[in-house]
């Protein structure tokens, strides 16, 4: 069995039967909408769900900061001609900077 990630939790039928109550009785609290007592969603307040963008925005920053600063960059020619020796297959073409792909 699945685990569920939240305090609540709500049936898909009666998220549909009556949304506005399962709304205002979940508060400030995220919800788990289960589909045959398994969770198919997770409703979660809008400031929680902007926090949670605004969070893994920032850990991506850090993350792209970090792998600029990490080193020597790879050129694109050279990560090209890597991805064409080790998928480009005899009935492929070739893929080449920006995507296209050649004869």
């Amino acid at each position: 069995m699945e685990q569920v990630l939240a305090t609540r939790s709500v049936s898909i039928t009666e998220l549909k039967r009556s949304p506005s109550a399962v709304l205002e009785q979940a508060g400030s609290e995220p919800v788990a909408v289960l589909n045959h007592n398994r969770p198919a969603a997770y409703l979660l307040p809008p400031h929680v769900y902007e926090a949670m963008l605004e969070r893994l925005n920032a850990d991506l920053r850090i993350e792209i900061q970090e792998g600029i600063t990490s080193g020597e960059g790879i050129s694109a020619d050279d990560i090209f001609s890597e991805l064409n020796a080790r998928y480009a297959g005899p009935k492929r073409a070739a893929i080449r900077p920006g995507g296209k792909r050649g004869a």
